[in-house]
């Protein structure tokens, strides 16, 4: 059965004088009770505070915590930071960690948010508070549940942020695929970074992918893998360079897992990126990844 991780409080109302709308983690929700697909629901708590500021700087985490991030910041981020998006961050944390765990038990799990993957140690940027993906990889391994962790982010941006967070961190090893040309402009190092052309469609970007991530699991041998799934490499992202259909990105997740499955390493997606004007669309994409990867992760059983 699908594991999803999600909470009520995902879903916030978009900020004050911001464009930016939260109604696509309730959305995919909707989607994925609209499919009639069995799952299992877990609510995440939200993430301690000593574990945000492992990662972020404890000046930037009262900040958000308190609602005083300076307007410059917010602007970076993409929206003011109100008390309910506070609290969402929180729990969007909360929420990739609980998905490892359980991935850890059971082989995958989704958390229905999460992927933040442009937040800095001292700002958030790109639509990004906190990074939830290096707060739980510093989680995980500070516990002892797992020595070594792979983010493999498939998203259509680079995920600056967790290479910027985690470069000091032996344990961890970043695998972006993303648009050279996108945001953002300065790029971090990754571990591996691949960074394809404008306009690359199914063929070539699986292609791409099929190269790395095989030698990469190799030669890193990580206790599991977490997923940033965006679905803006979609062709008909709006904020998305590249060119992949509905079956380029199924092809996508499912080869993922399947990678995954072959080494016998558990693995926890997030949503990360997906963009568009028509957001119930853009949801569908969403839990159709989900499905994709819990598809392949039964298809090879546990």
């Amino acid at each position: 059965m699908l594991l999803v991780v999600h909470h009520p409080d995902y879903v916030s109302p978009a900020a004050p004088g911001s464009r930016f709308t939260f109604d696509k983690y309730g959305l995919v929700m909707e989607a994925l009770r609209e499919t009639g697909v069995a799952h299992e629901l877990h609510q995440p708590e939200p993430m301690p505070r000593q574990w945000i500021e492992a990662v972020h700087d404890p000046v930037y985490v009262e900040e958000v915590l308190t609602q005083t991030v300076p307007r410059a910041k917010e602007l970076r981020i993409g929206f003011p930071v109100t008390g309910r998006i506070a609290r969402r961050s929180l729990l969007s944390a909360g929420g990739t960690y609980l998905a490892a765990r359980l991935a850890l038990a059971h082989g995958f799990a989704a958390n229905s948010a999460g992927g933040s993957h442009h937040a800095l140690a001292d700002s958030g940027t790109g639509y990004c508070v906190f990074n939830d993906l290096a707060i739980a990889s510093r989680r995980l391994i500070a516990e002892g549940l797992v020595e070594r962790i792979l983010i493999v982010d498939l998203d259509v941006h680079q995920g600056d942020g967790t290479a910027a967070l985690t470069r000091d961190q032996p344990a961890i090893f970043t695998l972006s695929l993303h648009a050279q040309s996108n945001f953002p402009v300065r790029k971090q190092a990754s571990s591996h970074d691949i960074g394809l052309p404008d306009g690359l469609g199914d063929a070539d970007y699986l292609a791409r992918l099929a190269e790395i991530l095989p030698q990469v699991m190799a030669d890193h041998r990580p206790d599991i893998i977490l997923y940033q799934a965006g679905v803006d490499p979609h062709v008909e992202d709006r904020l998305g360079r590249l060119a992949l259909t509905d079956t380029g990105l199924r092809a996508r997740d499912r080869f993922v897992m399947r990678t995954a499955r072959a080494h016998g390493v558990p693995l926890a997606s997030t949503l990360g990126g997906g963009y568009g004007e028509d957001r119930m669309a853009v949801a569908r994409r969403h839990v159709a990844s989900m499905l994709a990867l819990a598809e392949e992760a039964i298809s090879k059983g546990r």
